[in-house]
């Protein structure tokens, strides 16, 4: 360590500068802990010790319910002490945390700042000189050489010891880093024993900051947020550019709500997908789920008698009221898009199927039953009352935006507090390790698959809604792509079991104010695909390098 008149501290002295807070607030913590060993703490200690009478399976019910009784018997006395201590405790952590605002930054912390900044200067400053040593080093072993082969091994060990000189700089840079870091923390660990881990919000946030710039890297953020930061740009040149080509602004509050109604459907679609991408599957039929539900549910709300047949049958369902024709059109199209995910699910599960087969193979059997039974027509519009019953707007706003904000709720919940969520991710990051943890890896990709087709179900059934109808077998072509790939940019990994319910959120509406955007400047629909490519591309590449770097 370099002397004091460099402004870098010893580790001695930064103990003594840091002695008289500690000797302070310690003499302090000893009174309070005095003063808790019969209140506070054995209140804690006594709730532990009925936790783990309930948990004794050796003794008898009634025992267990007497030890209880004297447990609880001894919480009331504790908390009574706790309660007679109570304000001169709150007085001494007062009076500890005064001290340690008035001293710490003044007295301590500056100085430790102050004397990692000349640290990271120094170890700069012998890096250079190290490199230049070396390089001078190098060049007059260089000039006594003559051999072809001697002078390639001294190029190749210049190069080691250049790398060594480095490594060595960036542990200097680190040390000082951690001894900073170090610093910053001690506050918090007193007060943390002050306060017994009660932290003001203020305080919290202070600590989430420090540790995230503290295990910040440049790479992995860029690997984790680089394409987000690359689409954000392009939004912002797109609502730069917008008014000046078409004289109109982008971001303007109807397009916003435009762009969430559009994904709103879309949503349910990624989040029935997402599942099956976390266990390192897909589904290629989401697109043609969408025009099977679009066709039946038009066909059970079609206003009038249908003008098209089905299997040459007309179908007139005006004698049935409107809202059971609207529950028996959502629930026929969770019928129907479950029974196909299920399809597709068992011989996924049951016969180690690819999905991709799996689901291409449904994509073509679902086509081709409606195309033949349709003659691909269009069935025209649904009851124009149905959609204002269903997601009737409130002033400006459409309610279907709430239904789409439900859906991320419910599916969140499964994913992350239920026993199948956790079960989903196991599988998806390990099957086989699942299957000898105990976990029946068949029953939870059949889950994901039902659970697909629910909200595949769903989201047609809505987008009907928000249409007006016009169901036919060609409706959702290419929507399979916008689902899987709203799922990759939004994080969830093709590895699998790794993906979260926010990034799904997010890649949709990427993908959705995209679209949006491009089509309100005029770019042609078939220019869109190129864009859509490029991003999936992009999202994929850093999905496979994230994963590189993990191994």
């Amino acid at each position: 360590m370099a002397n004091t008149n460099e402004g870098i501290l010893s580790l001695l002295e930064e103990q003594r500068l840091r002695k008289p807070i500690e000797n302070y607030v310690g003499a302090i913590q000893k009174k309070i802990d005095a003063l808790r060993a019969d209140g506070t703490n054995k209140v804690i200690e006594l709730q532990s010790s009925i936790e783990a009478a309930k948990r004794d399976k050796s003794i008898s019910h009634d025992e267990k319910a007497q030890e209880i009784a004297g447990y609880q018997s001894g919480i009331k006395k504790a908390k009574e002490v706790e309660a007679a201590n109570k304000a001169e405790v709150e007085s001494l952590i007062k009076d500890a945390e005064a001290y340690i605002n008035e001293h710490f930054d003044s007295d301590y912390y500056n100085a430790v700042k102050a004397s990692v900044a000349a640290e990271k200067v120094k170890a700069r400053q012998d890096y250079n000189m190290n490199l230049a040593k070396l390089a001078q080093e190098h060049a007059e072993t260089m000039k006594s050489l003559s051999d072809a082969h001697e002078l390639k091994d001294e190029k190749y060990v210049y190069k080691n010891k250049q790398f060594d000189a480095k490594l060595t700089y960036q542990k200097a840079l680190q040390d000082s880093k951690n001894r900073l870091h170090d610093a910053f923390t001690w506050r918090y660990h007193m007060i943390d024993l002050l306060r017994m881990s009660h932290f003001t919000l203020q305080e919290t946030q202070a600590q989430r900051w420090e540790n995230y710039k503290y295990s910040f890297n440049t790479r992995s953020f860029l690997l984790k947020n680089g394409l987000y930061i690359v689409i954000m740009l392009v939004f912002i040149l797109l609502c730069a550019i917008t008014p000046a080509i078409k004289g109109t602004q982008l971001l303007t509050y109807t397009n916003v709500i435009n762009i969430f109604q559009q994904a709103a459907p879309r949503m349910f679609l990624a989040l029935g997908v997402a599942g099956l991408i976390l266990l390192t599957g897909t589904d290629l039929s989401i697109g043609r789920m969408v025009g099977m539900g679009m066709t039946a549910s038009t066909i059970i709300m079609h206003q009038g008698i249908n003008t098209g047949q089905v299997f040459g049958i007309t179908f007139d369902l005006t004698g049935i009221p409107i809202v059971a024709r609207i529950l028996m059109a959502l629930v026929v199209c969770i019928v129907l898009c479950t029974i196909f995910t299920s399809i597709a699910g068992f011989f996924t599960a049951k016969f180690t199927m690819h999905p991709f087969i799996s689901t291409m193979a449904n994509m073509l059997i679902i086509f081709g039953i409606i195309t033949y039974a349709t003659k691909g027509v269009s069935f025209g519009a649904i009851e124009p009352t149905i959609p204002n019953m269903v997601i009737p707007k409130i002033g400006d706003f459409p309610t279907i935006i709430v239904w789409a904000v439900a859906a991320i709720a419910v599916v969140w919940f499964i994913w992350n507090k239920t026993t199948f969520g956790k079960d989903l991710y196991a599988v998806g990051g390990n099957p086989e390790a699942a299957a000898v943890s105990g976990i029946n890896v068949f029953r939870v990709m059949m889950g994901a698959f039902i659970m697909a087709g629910i909200l595949y179900g769903f989201g047609s059934w809505l987008e009907c809604m928000r249409m007006v109808g016009s169901g036919s077998a060609a409706y959702g072509q290419g929507w399979d792509m916008d689902a899987i790939a709203a799922c990759v940019v939004g994080g969830v990994s093709f590895t699998g079991g790794i993906g979260k319910i926010s990034g799904v959120t997010v890649g949709v509406l990427i993908f959705t104010a995209l679209t949006y955007s491009l089509t309100i400047l005029g770019i042609d629909t078939n220019l869109q695909f190129v864009f859509s490519g490029i991003i999936i591309l992009a999202a994929v590449t850093l999905d496979c390098l994230k994963y590189v770097q993990k191994k």
